[in-house]
């Protein structure tokens, strides 16, 4: 393969956009790999198109050899299966819809599993059918209210999904295996570092799911992980119950006049001055903060929920949204607390609310508030706060809610140690589905019996322009890209340092050389560029071997470079197709 930047379409930036916010991404504009064409939607120029096509051939081989079976659905799909499985309206605004000449409603697909379910029900009916996983690769939308960081968070991508169907939960398991023993061989392959985290199912459904991380600071899903081998995705970490607390040393609760306390901060200064306990400071975990927020419903109804909890966390938006998906959560307004005068602003109390209550609007709290635990919180009147407040004897929460912060040092729930939080950005995700599209579309096969019985599905999709960002924003550095040779667009980047024919014609018996060899080369012959701005450009393109053909020919030597390293070494030409196919197939 010869790629001629002479005849390349690309255009290689010098200036960073101004709109690009991580440094991979700013790399893949600046040389040319991708373009913006709109809000989350990019176009693929040859160089990138050729590394997303790279990854893409990676994850087909591996799917191919774990026996998954590739098939290819429309992206563009009619209303009626995804208003059998309920996610016509659980999608919210995240789905493109739109309506054809004849006023027929069809949405862009965000995933498939629909279409996979009645594909089988379609094809098969028997037990003897089973296993099977097929999968494809294909462009999905979604419309993200705020797309970011370039191909992370786009409202068009390309993704791998597959899925399996089986019998029983023990078939599933087995699929689930193989699938996640696939995806780890493809990340190895892809050089990709990543951890296996236990992650919420969301909008999927299903009983159980793991994502892939990437880890990376600039990356925008949080994780957490134990010493003992403990990792969660944070919307996914389970908080350890506490046992009930004694109370009937408790004083009753007493509400006091607390002015100028808008904060927690002052809250807790105004209670160690005025009211200070014998054994010890009031803390900010002492109090307990009431979160008020409007979640609107699939079916659009809204209603109002109050969070409470410890004053020394907050509520973590992300878990909230994670915990109450499908439902959308939005801020609690200036005009909401207008319309129901039963809330308090900054001085809600617990007193008010729950079923049954003056409010009706349900409360629910953080795993930690249990039968006994003693709070200061608001009193539902301004300017005074209630002291000794005990949850089961003066309020009773309508449940509970994972929707505080985790935070350095947390427990891990099984008991491996303390957490330590990190950033990652998701690769994958795999998902025990069970039977809520089976049943849905009802998939049944008869059994060994002659038994009609439910198919169990398995959902598994990785993010194959997402896999493209993942490797730029680890590998970039201060130059440019880095690739990882098994996705590079080429295995050398040769440039021609000079003009004199010599120099020109044996770069050119070089070059062929190479291809002859099965060695994919990128050529920068371009005459009028200047050998400076030919290096930058090499270096920012990301190649992992760069090639001088320049003043050293005469002496009989080229110069090879480690893209990655820095390293430099002299190779004499007579060895340098032989040293430099070598290097290719070392990766």
């Amino acid at each position: 393969m010869l790629l001629r930047m002479s005849n390349l379409f690309v255009r290689t930036l010098r200036e960073v956009p101004a709109d690009a916010e991580l440094p991979g991404h700013r790399a893949l504009l600046r040389a040319g790999y991708v373009r913006p064409a709109g809000s989350g939607v990019h176009s693929w120029l040859p160089l990138g198109y050729r590394v997303l096509r790279n990854v893409e051939r990676i994850i087909r081989e591996e799917m191919d050899a774990m026996g998954a079976q590739e098939v290819h659905f429309p992206a563009l799909l009619p209303r009626e299966p995804y208003e059998r499985s309920g996610r016509w309206d659980d999608y919210g605004d995240n789905l493109f819809r739109l309506k054809d000449r004849r006023g027929n409603d069809h949405l862009l697909a965000p995933t498939h599993e629909e279409m996979f379910t009645l594909l089988v029900k379609d094809l098969y009916g028997s037990y003897r059918d089973l296993p099977l996983s097929i999968y494809q690769i294909q462009t999905k939308y979604r419309d993200e209210a705020r797309p970011r960081a370039g191909l992370l968070r786009s409202r068009e991508f390309l993704m791998k999904d597959s899925y399996s169907f089986d019998v029983d939960d023990a078939g599933l398991e087995a699929s689930y295996q193989a699938h996640r023993a696939a995806y780890v061989r493809t990340f190895d392959r892809l050089r990709l570092d990543y951890v296996v985290v236990s992650a919420m199912s969301g909008a999927m459904g299903g009983s159980g799911s793991e994502e892939f991380l990437c880890p990376t600071p600039v990356g925008e899903d949080t994780y957490v992980r134990s010493p003992g081998g403990y990792a969660a995705n944070a919307e996914a970490v389970v908080t350890p119950v506490p046992e009930p607390v004694p109370y009937d040393d408790v004083p009753e609760a007493h509400v006091e006049d607390t002015p100028d306390t808008p904060t927690i901060e002052t809250l807790v200064a105004f209670a160690n001055e005025h009211f200070p306990r014998p054994d010890r400071a009031w803390d900010a975990a002492d109090t307990l903060k009431n979160v008020v927020v409007m979640v609107h419903h699939p079916d659009g109804t809204h209603e109002p929920l109050v969070i409470g909890v410890p004053g020394d966390r907050d509520v973590d938006p992300r878990r909230l949204a994670a915990q109450l998906e499908p439902s959308e959560v939005a801020p609690f307004t200036d005009e909401d607390f207008e319309r129901d005068p039963g809330l308090t602003k900054g001085y809600l109390g617990p007193q008010v609310l729950g079923k049954g209550s003056a409010t009706g609007i349900r409360y629910l709290v953080d795993p930690r508030i249990v039968e006994g635990t003693r709070w200061v919180t608001g009193a539902n009147e301004h300017g005074h706060h209630v002291f000794d407040l005990v949850c089961g004897r003066d309020f009773t929460p309508d449940g509970t809610i994972e929707a505080a912060e985790v935070r350095d040092g947390d427990p891990a729930p099984d008991g491996s140690g303390p957490l330590e939080l990190a950033r990652g950005i998701e690769i994958g995700h795999i998902f025990q589905l069970g039977r809520k599209y089976a049943e849905a579309l009802d998939l049944q096969v008869q059994d060994e019996h002659g038994e009609l019985v439910t198919v169990t599905m398995g959902s598994y999709g990785i993010g194959v322009s997402r896999a493209v960002a993942a490797i730029a924003e680890t590998t970039v550095d201060d130059l440019g890209l880095c690739w990882p040779r098994v996705v590079a667009p080429a295995d050398v980047h040769l440039v021609v340092a000079g003009k004199s024919d010599d120099i020109v014609a044996g770069a050119e018996r070089l070059t062929a050389e190479l291809v002859d060899a099965g060695v994919r080369v990128l050529l920068d012959d371009r005459s009028k560029e200047r050998p400076g701005v030919k290096f930058k450009d090499a270096e920012l393109i990301g190649v992992p071997t760069i090639v001088v053909v320049g003043r050293g020919l005469a002496e009989g030597t080229i110069e090879v470079k480690d893209r990655r390293t820095g390293a430099r070494e002299d190779v004499a030409l007579a060895d340098a197709v032989e040293h430099l196919r070598r290097l290719t197939m070392t990766g």
